[in-house]
């Protein structure tokens, strides 16, 4: 199994109202991609609960089957489409962390 993990930043030209909307769609359309793209386990976005002392706004926590399934979800239509409309638009700096459990 492999953890893809993302963090993302939104632009800071953002409003707090733009952004608690933006948060809201992005965690709408990632979570609504298991059953919808194959070997996606699990996925989950955090968008609630963050501290002062972080430095990021948004945080993906997704499972899946395989090294193999992780390159077929980037590439997949379901996801590039919410990538492409929700999160890429609105984000200016991306992390991520990718590993076997």
């Amino acid at each position: 199994m492999v953890k893809h993990i993302i963090l993302w930043k939104l632009k800071d030209e953002l409003t707090e109202t733009e952004k608690s909307s933006i948060k809201k769609a992005a965690k709408e359309g990632l979570e609504a991609l298991v059953g919808k793209v194959p070997g996606l386990m699990e996925c989950k976005l955090i968008i609630d609960g963050r501290l002062d002392s972080s430095n990021a706004d948004m945080m993906l926590d997704s499972t899946l089957e395989s090294p193999e399934t992780l390159k077929g979800y980037a590439v997949h239509p379901d996801h590039v489409e919410v990538a492409n409309t929700k999160i890429k638009p609105f984000t200016c700096v991306r992390t991520c962390l990718d590993y076997e459990i």
